[in-house]
């Protein structure tokens, strides 16, 4: 092998910096096992609520370091933030917690923008477009515009009754055709959709999450947000859908708090635990007491109280400036606690009169900053803005005459009267107007001209470009007219998450050790040395996966363990063809070099068609699914690596020592040698065993269906544990009541005390008092059998050791069932034509690409049959949801894998044996790869068994179908997909006609 030198200097550096990005995510796991550990030490599980109390403990404490150096490499040093921003994501599956797709209402935000009209034609086509969007997948836009076209008459979408309104007049006017207003319309949609987009993004910031997602799912309105490990998930729920609050407040001036702050400071102190000890105290007090002087100016202090615990002051970090609308700054993490000694009783009463109402509000953090600024807005006994943000008709950023990035902005007629009065009063008083979004002061800015008439504004100050551009979403927030509307949710407790890991752990060790096992009895000495590679090779995918920030799920870790059997496969076609060249009288380094070589087209061949079906499955899949499709991606790529490079390395350096190599054992030396099957000869028995098992497929498939999960169909499912094992249809019984949900269906999952129940009542329901209500009445039936748990217990989704009560529940409406299952079925054809391009660009030749595609076809109807037929007596879930298109991509994955190595020998022995006719090479090409076949379908089907066995329910259904399909796969390869080819090619000259697939 050339460039060894490079190989080893490449193999070191990837090795380290997989090791150096791994490290890490272990040293986060240690901080984050210490906060937790503080937690409980200091709320004992006998207080009230003691989980949310536990969590908000967890949070100050890893907030209180963020900015702390907490991993010293010697060369370089890291705070808690930098390292778990490098650390490797857990997903839903794994740490618990909430993933849910929004619906942004596009048909709200068409009202809106027509100032809820009542003209017919628009309305008739809010109507028909709603109807056009259950059975397609088009956006709502889209289908409105086609609705309106198919109707409109003489009617125009630049009518006054329409769309020509006060509040579009300057974007749209009355002479505008249609396909110009409706250019208007998609960038106002958008806006609109971007300002909800960028409301969910703050109130996700308020969470505390460490790894959140939230991204925009095309065009279509759909928002979607994970929040792995959010510890309340009620709360999350909520904020996600409510809708956004823009409120406009005066702001009193900072330093006319500077004496409250003080009297506030003196009464806490005699009745606030802070649990600070005297020591403490002083030393921070040289740190601050200048801070708190510049603060209080003229107000009087005690000097002798320096040693004194101040509950306000010891958490002061900053103030503002002169004349400004900042009282002080404090870190982001004792906001909580201000806000808490601010609004209690024996503090607002020591208030005057003209300021009892006063409303204390944070500001956002600084960029790259902690601090946060506490403000005092001036607020009134109703605790009513004296302007809200549906005024807003319009806000954008934009430049100033200097070039300087701001905001401008326009109200309605009603907001610029009061807008008119809040500005001149700001002027006159030289204070300013807070700006609020889910209270929240996102800027204060004053007013340098006088009152401001006609409500058009601009606000400018030392914005950046992005900061200038988000206080413009913030604004047209506040004019959303839209709701969002959950339409897919999931919702995984943290004892879920902690089973997961464990049972994930374990499969993914026991199938690590049989295949290590294997190699080495198999092989030899050789086996050992792939083993070396392989261990390199897992080293290198969670190294790979850390740095990438990818999320690692349930799926992912089997993705994983999959990849391990599989990578066994390219170092089984390199030693099988080394035994061959050495079979033929070859020396050893001279049969190395060989086997290698002849090897590489069929690894490469094999691994590239893998590849695009997990490609697919990326693009294609969500969620897990895509972090199982990410898995296998890198997978292929470093098993690529390992097993061509550094298992050629280690033999080779063994080899130059003067060690042999037998590439066998005493006990495999002669398994599979010498074989000539007549395979073709055995085709036709293997059609009507093959026709056989289709017909029985597609017969149960039209009679007795599949068990489609909600994922298709629509629906809300709830795992429910209890004390004792329960009858899956006794309960089924009990739910199906009219009384109840009237249809229901229970099914036992995993252990028979664990229930999945499955319901469609209230299924076009999305809002939170429609989840509640369902909640509430299946805890009501259940109660006989929850012996005795409170509804609060039942539904708590907090605590890590639940065992008794609803551990996960996942919502799909029907709209968006219908989007996954087309987008499955688009995922599976789409691999089919993908290959077929593929196998027909490799090998030049049709007839190879039919093969493969008719033995593809044969596996997946067959795979489908199989849960046809056994998914009402299964003891475990068998749903045809999205995972199982991921089961069914990955067989088209490992049957073409197979398929190819044999085509590839096939093709091999075209030019190696020019007088065998073709039947012989055929045969002799499936004899010769029969070794290589079995061997690593047996390694892959050991490995899926341990995953089936200790991998956990959720994941068992998906593990079934893959040990189906790799049966089916390695059965269609040596009986269909060859076959078939042969069939197809001329028969009158056979050879000649595949000649040109050299």
């Amino acid at each position: 092998m050339q460039n060894k030198g490079l190989v080893k200097l490449f193999a070191l550096l990837f090795g380290l910096v997989s090791i150096y990005q791994l490290s890490f995510t272990f040293k986060a796991n240690q901080i984050e096992k210490e906060a937790v550990e503080l937690a409980t030490n200091k709320i004992p599980s006998s207080e009230e609520n003691y989980h949310a109390k536990r969590s908000r403990e967890e949070s100050n404490y890893l907030q209180s370091i963020a900015n702390d150096t907490v991993y010293n490499m010697g060369i370089a040093k890291f705070t808690y933030n930098e390292v778990k921003q490098k650390a490797m994501n857990l997903g839903l599956d794994l740490k618990g917690g909430i993933n849910v797709i929004l619906q942004v209402s596009v048909k709200d935000i068409l009202k809106g923008l027509a100032n809820n009209t009542a003209d017919p034609t628009f309305n008739k086509a809010l109507e028909d477009a709603t109807e056009l969007q259950k059975n397609g997948q088009n956006t709502y836009l889209e289908d409105f515009f086609t609705a309106f076209d198919a109707i409109k008459g003489n009617t125009k979408l630049a009518s006054p009754d329409i769309f020509y309104t006060k509040a579009l007049d300057g974007e749209i006017d009355g002479s505008m055709s249609d396909d110009e207003v409706k250019v208007v319309i998609e960038r106002k949609i958008d806006e609109s959709i971007v300002s909800a987009f960028e409301v969910l993004r703050k109130r996700i910031d308020e969470f505390g999450v460490t790894s959140p997602n939230i991204q925009r799912l095309g065009t279509s309105g759909r928002i979607l947000v994970e929040l792995p490990g959010v510890k309340d998930v009620e709360r999350a729920t909520s904020l996600l859908q409510s809708t956004a609050q823009l409120e406009f407040w005066d702001a009193y001036k900072g330093e006319q708090f500077f004496p409250f702050l003080a009297q506030a400071n003196e009464t806490l102190k005699d009745v606030v635990d802070t649990k600070k000890g005297t020591e403490e105290a002083t030393e921070e007090a040289d740190d601050k007491s200048s801070q708190i002087d510049d603060l209080l100016g003229d107000a009087v202090t005690d000097s002798t109280a320096v040693t004194a615990v101040n509950p306000i002051f010891d958490l002061i970090r900053g103030q503002g400036y002169p004349g400004g609308p900042i009282i002080a700054k404090f870190e982001a993490k004792d906001k909580a606690t201000v806000l808490d000694y601010l609004n209690r009783k024996e503090v607002r009463d020591l208030l005057p009169s003209e300021q009892r109402y006063v409303k204390f509000a944070f500001g956002k953090p600084e960029k790259n900053s902690e601090l946060i600024d506490l403000y005092a807005l001036v607020g009134n006994r109703e605790n009513i803005p004296p302007l809200s943000g549906d005024v807003v008709t319009d806000a954008r950023n934009q430049f100033s005459a200097v070039g300087k990035s701001e905001v401008s902005m326009q109200m309605n007629a009603k907001g610029a009267k009061i807008w008119e009065e809040m500005t001149g009063n700001a002027y006159a008083q030289g204070s300013q107007i807070a700006i609020v979004l889910d209270n929240i002061v996102y800027s204060a800015p004053g007013v340098t001209t006088g009152p401001i008439a006609g409500g058009s504004s601009s606000i400018s100050g030392d914005f950046s470009l992005n900061e200038a551009i988000d206080l413009a979403n913030v604004l047209r927030a506040g004019k959303l007219p839209a709701s969002a509307d959950i339409i897919s949710s999931e919702v995984v407790g943290p004892s879920l998450g902690k089973e997961a890991i464990q049972s994930g752990t374990m499969s993914f060790m026991i199938a690590l050790a049989l295949v290590l096992l294997w190699m080495v009895f198999y092989y030899g000495k050789s086996g050992l040395f792939a083993d070396i590679a392989m261990l390199l090779n897992i080293l290198l995918i969670f190294g790979v996966l850390s740095g990438l920030g990818a999320v690692l799920t349930l799926p992912g870790i089997a993705g994983i363990v999959l990849t391990i059997g599989m990578s066994v496969d390219a170092n089984v076609l390199i030693f099988e063809r080394i035994r061959e060249e050495l079979g033929k009288g070859k020396g050893q380094v001279e049969a190395i070099k060989d086997g290698f070589g002849n090897a590489l087209s069929s690894i490469l061949d094999a691994n590239i068609t893998t590849g695009l079906t997990a490609l697919i499955l990326f693009v294609f899949g969500t969620g897990p699914i895509k972090g199982f499709a990410t898995t296998l991606l890198i997978g292929i790529a470093t098993s690529l690596f390992t097993a061509i490079f550094i298992t050629r390395l280690l033999i080779d350096w063994y080899t130059n020592r003067g060690g042999k190599l037998e590439f066998a054992t005493g006990i495999t030396k002669n398994l599979f040698r010498n074989i000539n099957i007549e395979f073709l000869k055995k085709r036709k028995i293997a059609y009507i065993i093959s026709g056989s098992l289709i017909v029985v497929s597609l017969v149960s498939l039209f009679t007795n269906g599949l068990d489609q999960g909600v994922d298709f169909v629509g629906g809300r499912t709830y795992q429910v544990r209890f004390a004792q094992a329960v009858s899956s249809a006794e309960i089924t019984d009990v739910l199906s009541d009219p009384a109840v949900f009237g249809s229901a269906d229970a099914k036992t999952f995993g252990a028979s005390n664990q229930l999945k129940i499955t319901t469609k009542h209230m299924v076009n329901e999305s809002g939170t008092e429609a989840d509640e209500h369902i909640r509430q009445k299946l805890y009501q039936a259940l109660v006989p059998y929850l012996e005795g748990i409170s509804y609060e217990q039942f539904i708590d989704l907090n605590d890590v050791n639940k065992q008794v009560g609803l551990l996960e529940t996942y919502k799909v409406s029907p709209t968006i069932a219908d989007d996954i299952k087309q987008a499955s079925l688009w995922a599976v054809l789409g691999s089919l034509i993908v290959v077929f391009l593929y196998i027909l660009f490799r090998f030049k030749k049709w007839q190879y690409s039919l093969g493969a595609v008719v033995a593809v076809f044969h596996d997946v109807v067959i795979v489908l049959g199989v849960f046809s037929l056994t998914y009402k007596f299964m003891p475990f879930n068998m749903e045809i949801n999205q995972a199982f298109i991921a089961a069914v991509l990955t067989v088209i994955g490992y049957s073409l894998n197979d398929t190819v190595v044999v085509f590839d020998r096939i093709r091999e022995y075209f030019n190696e044996h020019t007088s065998w006719n073709f039947s012989k090479i055929v045969d002799v090409s499936l004899s010769s790869t029969l070794s290589r076949t079995l061997n690593t379908s047996l390694t892959t089907l050991v490995v899926l068994l341990a995953i089936f066995i200790f991998g956990g329910d959720s994941i068992r259904g998906f593990m079934f179908a893959l040990i189906v399909g790799v049966v089916v796969g390695t059965y269609s390869s040596l009986f269909i997909a060859t076959p078939v080819m042969y069939e197809t090619v001329d028969k009158s000259n056979k050879k000649k006609a595949l000649k040109g697939g050299e």
